[in-house]
């Protein structure tokens, strides 16, 4: 007889993690539970549910057709419980004494302190700790716990661990230093002829994008930590990189920096920002507000571009 309502929540996170790690003994470690212990629990699940979850035939387990399909609930379910435990801790905490966020570098400043005066004035007994951080520097502390909410662009990957909503899109442009070889270049401008200059990249200071490029298109790289170093290479013709317009369009007036369009790479880059936090810890009330004000001070079309070790 199968018993469905014998199924724990237990049971299902075992079986996620069985499948997030790739094996039983890795599941264990994570759950610091032996070995034995997740494959008796991932049987029992199987003989409670009436279906194969698992193809032990091989050296490691693998997902059945039924297992995969059953995954999707499992998850859907430990998320769910997820946050109705967070919220409910929510309620009984209250307003939160502090909020702490990580803020990608490439969302414009002027709009991060609009919605950190409303935050003083809405909430003054709730601290603000902001990070302003690039690529994975911005998703780390937010997985860490270390900040309830992260502002990210700049790095497009976001882990499962974390819920995302959409909030604005930055404009990007390809610029050089006016003195640049490649500033007195007019029309578009080959990908092999950019291949023989350096590109000023963006670079991670977390292992997170490790492995991954974002808009590099040239060999020759100096990749920087900060953006206002990049920035200031830029201008002084060290190379040729992506910026966010609203840096930049001084310098474009200006005349220090050149816009260059790239073939293949459309004029109008777009890179769209998110907000994440973390599904078993979703924004408080503080924070909550601290979004929608970021949400309305974005302008109605997008701000801006592409972005990404750029």
């Amino acid at each position: 007889m199968v018993m469905l309502d014998a199924v724990t929540l237990d049971q299902l996170r075992t079986f996620i993690a069985a499948v997030d790690q790739g094996s039983f003994s890795a599941a264990g470690r994570k759950l610091r539970r032996a070995q034995s212990v997740v494959s008796q629990t991932l049987a029992n699940l199987e003989a409670q549910l009436g279906v194969r979850l698992f193809d032990r035939s091989l050296r490691y387990p693998t997902l059945t057709d039924q297992g995969r399909s059953l995954l999707v609930d499992a998850r859907s379910v430990a998320d769910a419980i997820d946050g109705f435990k967070a919220r409910a801790r929510a309620m009984r905490e209250g307003l939160e004494p502090e909020l702490s966020a990580a803020i990608d570098v490439m969302y414009p400043m002027e709009r991060l302190t609009k919605a950190a005066s409303h935050s003083r004035s809405t909430f003054p007994h709730t601290a603000l700790r902001l990070y302003v951080e690039a690529l994975g520097g911005v998703i780390k502390p937010v997985l860490d716990g270390t900040c309830h909410i992260g502002v990210i662009g700049s790095l497009p990957l976001v882990p499962d661990e974390l819920q995302e909503e959409p909030l604005l899109d930055i404009p990007f442009v390809t610029v050089v230093g006016a003195t640049h070889p490649l500033g007195a270049k007019r029309g578009v401008i080959s990908k092999a002829t950019l291949q023989k200059h350096v590109q000023l990249v963006l670079t991670d200071r977390t292992t997170l994008s490790q492995g991954r490029e974002y808009s590099v298109l040239s060999a020759l790289t100096w990749r920087l930590a900060d953006l206002g170093a990049k920035h200031a290479f830029l201008r002084e013709s060290l190379g040729w990189g992506h910026m966010p317009l609203h840096i930049v369009q001084a310098d474009l007036d200006a005349g220090t920096l050149v816009e260059i369009r790239v073939a293949d790479v459309p004029r109008s880059l777009l890179m769209p920002m998110k907000v994440v936090y973390r599904k078993d810890a979703p924004p408080g009330p503080a924070a909550r507000a601290f979004i929608a004000e970021l949400r309305r001070s974005a302008p109605a079309g997008p701000l801006a571009a592409d972005g990404n070790n750029e």
